[in-house]
């Protein structure tokens, strides 16, 4: 496997426990967390542990069900780095009540979904007559 694709599938796992610890926490005593903390929680589960393992997953296993290779390994080390970066600039937003952040955070992370769904349908798209 791709040491980027186990990256985005370690990073996802880390945010899983991440965005339930944070539910957790805050089910319990909401006081000692600044922010907007159901958002930060929300978008840690589905950004970070959702989207990320997706990403890990649907860039090792949709080539091998293609039987081509990968579109482009450079879109996906981009989309990598975009996605995590979108992420933790929304949560520091969501923690800050910063919506600069937050906005800055959800354009880098509506880009790492364009780089993917680019990447892929360029991955699976058909070929000549038959596929």
């Amino acid at each position: 496997m791709h040491w980027r694709n186990r990256l985005f599938i370690t990073l996802a796992l880390i945010y899983g426990l991440l965005g339930g610890l944070i539910g957790i926490a805050w089910l319990i005593d909401p006081t000692p967390l600044p922010g907007d903390v159901a958002l930060l929680h929300a978008h840690i589960m589905l950004l970070g542990f959702i989207a990320m393992m997706i990403y890990g997953v649907g860039l090792h296993v949709l080539p091998r069900f293609s039987g081509r290779p990968l579109y482009s390994e450079r879109i996906a080390d981009w989309q990598l780095y975009t996605a995590n970066l979108g992420l933790w600039l929304m949560a520091a937003g969501w923690l800050a009540a910063d919506v600069a952040l937050v906005a800055a955070g959800g354009a880098l992370s509506w880009l790492a979904i364009a780089l993917f769904t680019l990447n892929i349908l360029r991955t699976v798209r058909r070929y000549g007559p038959g596929g």
